[in-house]
This record gives structure tokens, C-alpha cells and sequence, in this order.
């Protein structure tokens, strides 16, 4: 099993209402419905499986519209073996049937026939999951909504919840809980639509969150396509972790859910094209809220209840902006950050300004501004986030020394590996500065203490030596470094592996 653990950015602004509200709702649904589900089973699967049996052996009896209609999607979909239930030798399926086959009279044929439309037609109008499931053959308006919350299973409500939470709660802090409420629930109701596209004639109803959950993380593909993604490979005898990159990992599931729905198809008791339309959904819903300036005015409206001092001149360009005066907003705003250049409210509205002005080098250059003020406020947490939001949107690279900050955020958040991966690009960025050096030492040390990587951190210290910052105060730690890792891979002492 591959199973996710978390993401490099599990904080945020404010607390993931929504996201809580619909675990919880979920939560709440199962357990009231479950056990009611599981009770009506057995009767439900039990009458179809008689109706279809009864109208496979005996074709001149009489059914009801809603169970002739029944019966030949089944019939049409079985293709050849339909014939084969009446004319070849089969198991038997229950005591009613071994009955039924020693019954030649049509009147009780017939009147057996009349009980189970009866029945099947009783269960449809009782039955909690196809009156609140999604039957693609027949969907009810109100199932758009409803299948979404219904479970199947603990394992299948575990499965979705978690999905849910790690997708989920990082989009809610970013676009605001009015923008995420309604794309979930629009995208639920999307990834059953593109399911019966799929699926016309399906008489299996359809449940639970996935669809929905899907295009949360077809949105996070969008919005944070560089978020490294924690994952745990776990067999009977032999776990391991690792983390990729969301840009290839995701994808990767798409093209194994294309690859079940095309091969598998209705026989699959996953709705493979749901999580597939679901997908698809989300990402485009993500790219459109971000290039319409939905999420960046969301996001700004979020600083604003949680940090803002109520500057005049921070209010007065808020209110241009939501006017969409942005001219206007940059001048306002341009002004105040030269008088208070550490002001986070100012530089998070400018930040947004320029992005809806389309103005890429000034929103990176508003973007650097903000991570060093809220760096100089020793909010890291914030800082590290804005440098996220600002590598994932616009690309570009921080100065050296923040940078260096936000390494050690990173480290002292134990992410070890993204912190190599970060004085890595800090290195090769800025060569000829003196924190490269330092980037290429705090490199090799997490390499060799934290990562067990002796051969990366041997590649850094020696990257260290002959870099032609000066460095004869850091000399002692290279050597020793050069001589740890060379020892840590086995090799002699000062070889030049």
C-alpha cells in the first residue's frame, strides 16, 4: 500500500473550519446511516438477484416498467452470458432457486415474478442508498449532493477523510472558506456527472466523498505542483518512506485511475472515471479561481482579519482594490512600504496588486519583500508559506540571506531533505556570496547526521573546499567533514572517490 502521510506545509493562517465541518458531517452521516445500509443489503441484493435469475430462465413472464428496464440493462450489459444463465448447467445461488427450478406451473412462476417486482420496486423507493446514492441510469437531482456524504465502509470513509484533511485544509487557508465550500460541493456533484457520461445505463449507485476529494487534489496539483509529499510504501514484512514531488506523484495517481476506469470499466467496485472527472475538475476550477483574482482577493481578505493593524493607508488601499482601482492600490501602497518597509498587511495586499495587474517581476519582487518582513517579525511559519506561494506562482529566487533563514526554519522543522534540496539551489544560485558556503556546509552536515547520505555530503564539503569564497575560518569543519563522510562510505581517508 502507498499511503500518504502529510506535506511539507501542514499550518495555517486560521483554523480549517470548513474542512473540520465537512470531516465531521461525514462522520456524523455514517454513523446515523451505516449500520441501517448494512441491514438493507442483503434483502436489496437478494431481490435482484432472483428477478434477474427468474427473467433470465423464464423470458415470457411479465414485468413492471421499472423492473423490465432494470432487467435489460443488466441484460444488455452481460452481452452473451445472459443467454447462458437459462441454457447451460450453473451452481446454484440459494434454496429459492433450486425451487424454481423444479417449477413449471406459470401461474406461480408468474406470481413469483409480480412478488419480486414488487419487492424490487419497494426497495428503490426505501432503500437509503438509491434514493440518496447516484444511479447514473435514473440520477435524482438531490444525489448530486447527497452521494457525497454517504460511505460504503469504515475503510472507505477512513480513506476519503484523510484525503480530505491533507488536501483539503491548505486550500481552505488560501482561497477562504465561502470559495472552498462551494468548490467542493460543485465538484462532488462534477465527478458524478462525468461518471455518467461514462456510465449512462449503470444501475449501481454510487457513494461516497471521492469524486469530490479527487478534485481537491487535482486543485493542489495546481496550486502547490512543488509541494513535496510524504509517503509510506508498506508491505506485511517491509515499510519505507520517501517524499516526491506533487507535480509527478499526482499525476501518477490520474493515470493509474484512467487506466483502472478504461480496463476495468462497471465491473470495478471503484468509480474509477468519478475520481478521473473529479480530477479533472479540480484542476481546472484551481486554474480559474487563480487567474480570475478570486483567490488572491480571498487571501487577502483572510490577512486582513487576522493581521492587519488598521493603517489608514493599509485600509484606504484595500478599499481601492476590492473597487479595482489597482493603479490606484500600488501607489497607495508604494508610498507606505518605503516609509514602513516591514509593514506584512501592506506588502500582502501589494503582493496581490501586482498579481492581478499580471505584473510578474513586481509581484516577485513585493513577494521578497514580504518573506524578509515577516522573517524581521520572526514569523517563519508565514515567511516559509509566502515563499511557497511566490516559488509555485511566479518562480525566482530570494536573496541569500533570507534564504539562508528560511533553511534554518526548515531544519529546525526537521525537514531535513527539503533543506538539502533548498542549499542546494542557495549554492548554485549565489556562488561567489559567502552564504553558498554556508548553504553547502549545513548541506553536507544534515546529509551525513540526519539523512545517512554520506556521498551527497561528501559532494557538498568538496564543493565547499573549492569554492572560491574565502573560507579559511571554516577550513577545520570541511576537513573534518571531507574526513566523516569519506569514513561513514567506507572509503580510506583522503581518497578521491
Amino acid at each position: 500500500m502507498l499511503i500518504p502521510l502529510r506535506h511539507e506545509n501542514m499550518s495555517g493562517r486560521r483554523w480549517p473550519i470548513i474542512t473540520f465541518a465537512l470531516i465531521g458531517l461525514n462522520v456524523a452521516i455514517f454513523l446515523f446511516t451505516h449500520w441501517k445500509i448494512e441491514e438493507e443489503q442483503p434483502k436489496r441484493a437478494e431481490t435482484r438477484l432472483h428477478l434477474l435469475v427468474l427473467a433470465a430462465t423464464h423470458p415470457e413472464l411479465k414485468t413492471t416498467p421499472k423492473s423490465s428496464e432494470f432487467i435489460e440493462h443488466v441484460k444488455k450489459a452481460s452481452g452473451p452470458s445472459w443467454d447462458r444463465i437459462a441454457t447451460s448447467p450453473r451452481s446454484l445461488q440459494d434454496s429459492w432457486d433450486a425451487r424454481m427450478r423444479l417449477q413449471d406451473d406459470p401461474t406461480i412462476l408468474q406470481a413469483q415474478m409480480d412478488t419480486l417486482c414488487q419487492e424490487f420496486e419497494e426497495s428503490e423507493h426505501s432503500s437509503l442508498i438509491d434514493n440518496y446514492g447516484f444511479v447514473p441510469a435514473h440520477p435524482r437531482p438531490a444525489s448530486y449532493i447527497t452521494a457525497n456524504f454517504l460511505h460504503a465502509g469504515w475503510l472507505h470513509l477512513i480513506g476519503n477523510l484523510w484525503f480530505l484533511w491533507l488536501s483539503g485544509f491548505i486550500l481552505e487557508d488560501n482561497w477562504g472558506r465561502l470559495i472552498y465550500s462551494v468548490f467542493y460541493l460543485v465538484a462532488g456533484a462534477a465527478s458524478l456527472l462525468f461518471y455518467a457520461w461514462c456510465s449512462p445505463e449503470s444501475y449501481v449507485p454510487l457513494v461516497g466523498a471521492s469524486g469530490a476529494v479527487a478534485a481537491l487534489m487535482g486543485a493542489f496539483l495546481v496550486r502547490f505542483p512543488k509541494m513535496k509529499i510524504e509517503m509510506a510504501f508498506v508491505t506485511l514484512i517491509y515499510r519505507y518512506k520517501f517524499k516526491a514531488y506533487a507535480y509527478w506523484l499526482l499525476p501518477l495517481w490520474l493515470a493509474m485511475e484512467f487506466f483502472y476506469g478504461a480496463a476495468l470499466g462497471q465491473s470495478s467496485s471503484v468509480a474509477h472515471w468519478a475520481h478521473v472527472g473529479g480530477f479533472l475538475f479540480g484542476m481546472l476550477g484551481a486554474f480559474v479561481i487563480q487567474k480570475t483574482g478570486l483567490e488572491q482577493k480571498a487571501s487577502a481578505k483572510i490577512e486582513a482579519e487576522i493581521g492587519w493593524t488598521g493603517d489608514p493607508a493599509v485600509v484606504q488601499a484595500q478599499e481601492a482594490l476590492d473597487q479595482g482601482k489597482l493603479d490606484e492600490a500600488v501607489a497607495i501602497l508604494e508610498k507606505h512600504v518605503a516609509e514602513k518597509p516591514s509593514s506584512v498587511d501592506a506588502l500582502v495586499i501589494l503582493q496581490q496588486v501586482h498579481w492581478r495587474r499580471n505584473d510578474i517581476p513586481a509581484y516577485q519582487k513585493a513577494s521578497v519583500q514580504l518573506i524578509q518582513a515577516q522573517l524581521k517579525a520572526h514569523n517563519a511559519d508565514a515567511a516559509w508559506q509566502s515563499y511557497e506561494e511566490f516559488s509555485n506562482a511566479a518562480g525566482g529566487n530570494l536573496p541569500a540571506a533570507p534564504w539562508l533563514e528560511l533553511i534554518r526554519h526548515l531544519e529546525n522543522q526537521q525537514n531535513f531533505d527539503r533543506a538539502v534540496a533548498e542549499c542546494d539551489r542557495l549554492a548554485q544560485t549565489y556562488p561567489q556570496e559567502r552564504p553558498s558556503l554556508l548553504a553547502q556546509l549545513t548541506a553536507g552536515r544534515l546529509s551525513l547526521k540526519k539523512l545517512n547520505r554520506p556521498d551527497e555530503a561528501l559532494r557538498f564539503y568538496k564543493a565547499a573546499d573549492l569554492s572560491s569564497v574565502p573560507h579559511l575560518d571554516w577550513e577545520s569543519n570541511i576537513k573534518a567533514g571531507i574526513t566523516d563522510a569519506e569514513r561513514a562510505m567506507g572509503a580510506p581517508v583522503g581518497s578521491q572517490m
